[in-house]
């Protein structure tokens, strides 16, 4: 049983979430397109990349297909669901659970376009029907 079916979903690192977020839009792909992605992002070798791919599959965020030649990786989790247990657990330790408090930092902190406040009105709206 891999840690993330014993202990809940594992909370990747920054540079395993910056993986996460090339396969999520990609979709399945090689270490090599991974890399090159990530070049374009920031400086990273390919055996750095194969590395943190490796040890993601071991950790089970990542399925590794060995049916080729060259080794394809896929999310193991959907983006939604990651993204929605980071958040829940980033809400719960900086703003005790509150979304509320959440949201009002967010908009304090920087300038919203209209379309952005009248996306957010909508929202809203929605919530209270």
């Amino acid at each position: 049983m891999s840690k993330r079916q014993e202990n809940g979903p594992v909370e990747p690192t920054k540079s395993e979430l910056e993986i996460l977020q090339v396969l999520w839009e990609l979709g399945p792909a090689t270490v090599r397109t991974v890399n090159d992605e990530l070049q374009k992002i920031r400086e990273i070798n390919y055996a750095t990349t194969l590395k943190f791919m490796q040890i993601m599959a071991e950790k089970g965020m990542l399925i590794r297909d060995e049916s080729q030649m060259k080794h394809i990786y896929s999310v193991a989790q959907e983006e939604h669901k990651m993204k929605s247990h980071l958040l829940d657990k980033f809400v719960d330790s900086m703003y005790k659970g509150s979304a509320s408090k959440l949201v009002l930092q967010l908009l304090g902190n920087k300038k919203n376009s209209l379309q952005e406040l009248q996306e957010i009105k909508d929202i809203l709206k929605k919530l209270e029907e």
